[in-house]
């Protein structure tokens, strides 16, 4: 069912482009000149058709993107960034470490004498 949505959203998307690239500029933009095609597109009556047909496909762009979240969401199970697994909730004790906390394993052992360089053999 995903797939097929994908596939249907991608259409409108292709279908959209086409679209809004066949409508006649109307601001010049780039100094290009009112969208060429030698009067292709000159009548009133197409442009109103090219509008409605592009709200159309992007109402319909809208709802596909709309129901792709809600579809990809379905399976995700909540989860909270305070209680994952392995961590200490909150105002609980610490857990004790094997050999009690690095403090207490560094006591036993010596203190290093002077900087300490890799010795090459």
């Amino acid at each position: 069912m995903l797939t097929f949505i994908i596939v249907i959203h991608l259409m409108i998307v292709l279908a959209m482009c086409g679209l809004v690239l066949l409508q006649k500029s109307e601001g010049g933009g780039l100094g290009i000149g009112g969208g060429g095609g030698g009067g292709f597109m000159s009548s009133r009556g197409t442009t109103n058709v090219l509008t409605r047909s592009t709200a159309i496909l992007a109402a319909c762009f809208f709802a596909t993107s709309l129901l792709l979240s809600v579809i990809a969401g379905w399976n995700r199970n909540p989860t909270s960034i305070l209680q994952r697994p392995g961590t200490a909730t909150p105002g609980a004790p610490a857990p004790k470490a094997p050999g009690g906390n690095l403090l207490e394993q560094l006591k036993g052992e010596p203190a290093p004498s002077g900087p300490q360089v890799p010795q090459s053999k």
